[in-house]
């Protein structure tokens, strides 16, 4: 099959951009509002979507650094809501984040397993180190682990919430009235895990899906989010300004699988990008004024400091002068250090700074019409820097609905993007291979 792209919706209820919530278009309630959230799965499902993604805190923010602003002050929790969406669609993939430093890796395994269940073969698990002080203190600490110790964890816990899934074979239930066996127990397995960071006895109490597990989907973009996600992601997500550094990034993740024994094809590169459009350049270039003019000045200056690490205090800063160098944290490394390149590069002051970064935090912002952001995805796909998208529409229901009535048949057009879907589970459709049972293996090898 020809090679197409993939797209991911990225649709918190209160919008991505952080004044979003002010915009007459987007409901004030968004965020807590399940009829919203079931009208943009179908929206998306529409657009033939390959996924519905949502990111999740694990602390209260107040304006810094997360998608809506002050919308997302309070919302729901990404698998209790995905599970209450799936009926409602068929096709489209459901991709919740979970942290592998605040939960164990049973309750992980099983809450995804479970979702997984529920939508037939359709859910991802995006892996998450969760990175803020805030979430430490709910969490019976005092400060959060350092970055390198986060990452050692997440790769351990990545590698139990595998085995945990490993526990049934696929047809391990055999549900017969007649003989009375509901299960082969010989088709049962213990994970017996000891590690380092974790002990798990197991077996999960959960089977497996039609797609075999969720598939495993990951963010980091420092090096050690790098060396987890080319060991065990199926998609990144990644931020990136400019073609040549997502090139960079694409051309080094597919390394790094290659050299680890993974078939570069099977990990796919999703860049996020929030796209303003229009019929034209001048109506996108006035849908994304628009919106700017909605921006809190003090919800502007604590997304700055929410993506620079949550040290840099900008009260009484000059607005229209340079963003000061802020204090090192232990949080987002990679997204702190984008977040000064965006600055440096564009000599942007702080007001222009947090006016660029409102509706995407760091990911590619395009204002332009269908024809325009179809040629950039275009460019990005076809010259490595991108499998596919992770589409942030900077707010909601419209900027989604902008995208799937102009950009969506401009791709098709051009024989980049599906016209009908291609199979039942996301690991179909996106074209990933189904994850063969390393017990099945060893059957496999014991009788040869």
């Amino acid at each position: 099959m020809k090679r197409q792209i993939k797209l991911g919706a990225f649709l918190p209820g209160g919008g991505q951009h952080i004044a979003s919530w002010r915009h007459p278009d987007q409901p004030v309630d968004g965020a807590v509002n399940l009829k919203f959230h079931i009208e943009l799965a179908q929206a998306a499902e529409r657009g033939l979507f390959d996924a519905y993604f949502l990111a999740d805190g694990l602390a209260i923010s107040f304006g810094g650094g997360v998608e809506g602003g002050n919308a997302r002050v309070a919302g729901f929790e990404p698998v209790t809501l995905f599970s209450a969406l799936a009926p409602f669609t068929k096709h489209i993939g459901f991709i919740a984040t979970s942290s592998t430093t605040y939960e164990e890796p049973y309750s992980v395994a099983r809450k995804f397993a479970s979702l997984d269940l529920i939508s037939g073969g359709r859910a991802g698990w995006n892996v998450v180190t969760t990175a803020t002080e805030a979430a430490a203190r709910n969490f019976n600490l005092e400060r959060q682990h350092p970055h390198a110790t986060r990452y050692k964890r997440a790769a351990e816990h990545v590698e139990v919430v595998k085995k945990l899934w490993e526990s049934f074979d696929d047809d391990a239930f055999i549900r017969d009235r007649a003989s009375g066996v509901y299960f082969d127990i010989n088709k049962v397995h213990r994970t017996n895990h000891r590690g380092e960071h974790f002990q798990v006895e197991g077996p999960l109490n959960v089977p497996r899906s039609p797609q075999g597990h969720p598939v495993i989907v990951q963010a980091g973009q420092s090096d050690d989010g790098r060396g987890l996600a080319a060991a065990n992601a199926e998609v990144i997500f990644t931020a990136h300004q400019k073609l040549d550094t997502a090139q960079e990034f694409y051309r080094d993740i597919k390394a790094r699988a290659r050299s680890l024994g993974r078939d570069p094809s099977h990990v796919l590169i999703m860049p996020g990008v929030s796209p303003f459009v229009g019929r034209t350049e001048a109506e996108a270039r006035e849908k994304y004024e628009r919106l700017t003019s909605l921006i809190v000045e003090e919800d502007g200056l604590a997304l700055i400091s929410g993506l620079t690490g949550g040290e840099l205090d900008l009260r009484g800063a000059d607005l229209d002068g340079p963003l000061p160098p802020a204090p090192p944290t232990e949080g987002m490394k990679s997204r702190q250090e984008l977040i000064r390149r965006i600055a440096d590069e564009n000599n942007f002051s702080i007001r222009q700074l947090y006016q660029w970064i409102a509706s995407a935090r760091g990911h590619f912002t395009i204002v332009g019409s269908a024809v325009q952001v179809a040629d950039t995805l275009q460019e990005w796909f076809e010259n490595e820097g991108a499998d596919g998208f992770n589409i942030l529409p900077p707010w909601l229901p419209t900027g989604l609905n902008d995208f799937v009535e102009l950009v969506i048949p401009e791709l098709q057009r051009r024989g980049l993007f599906r016209t009908a879907y291609e199979g039942k589970t996301l690991r179909e459709n996106l074209g990933l291979p189904f994850p063969q049972n390393r017990w099945a293996a060893a059957y496999t090898e014991a009788a040869e």
